[in-house]
C-alpha cells in the first residue's frame, strides 16, 4: 500500500482537486491507540491495488498533525474519530467510516465511477 503522508492544511486544497478526477481515501490514524493500529494493519493487508483501482490514499498522522485532523472534519462535515477512513470524491466526503467498522470491501464498494 502507498500512503502518501497528509501533513498540512494546504494538501486538502489539492486533495479536493485531485477527487475531481480519481478517488481519494484519507486515513485518521492515533499513534496511541491500539484500535488505530489494529485497523490500520487489517486495512493494509486485505489492500489489493488492483481491486483498489485509482485511488490515492492519504495518511494521517493526527496525533502529530491534530490541526488537520479539526479542519478535515470541518471541511468535510463529518465528526472527528480515531481511527477513521474517509472517501473524498468530487470534493466531498461521499463515504466515512471508523475503528473496527473500517473495511477494505466496503472501502471499495463506496468509491463511485469518476464522470468524464
Amino acid at each position: 500500500m502507498n500512503w502518501n503522508p497528509l501533513t498540512s492544511i494546504d494538501q486538502l486544497e489539492e486533495i479536493n482537486t485531485l477527487s475531481q478526477t480519481q478517488p481519494v481515501v484519507i486515513f485518521k490514524h492515533s499513534t496511541r491507540c491500539s484500535i488505530s493500529a489494529a485497523s490500520l494493519s487489517r486495512l493494509e493487508r486485505k489492500w489489493d491495488l488492483q481491486k483498489a483501482g485509482d485511488v490515492k490514499t492519504y495518511f494521517l498522522d493526527l496525533i502529530a498533525y491534530r490541526e488537520v485532523s479539526n479542519k478535515i472534519a470541518e471541511l468535510y462535515g463529518v465528526d472527528h474519530q480515531s481511527p477513521q477512513v474517509l472517501i473524498i470524491q468530487n470534493g466531498k466526503s461521499i463515504y466515512d467510516n471508523s475503528h473496527f467498522g473500517i473495511s477494505f470491501d466496503e472501502i471499495v464498494e463506496n468509491i463511485k465511477p469518476v464522470s468524464a
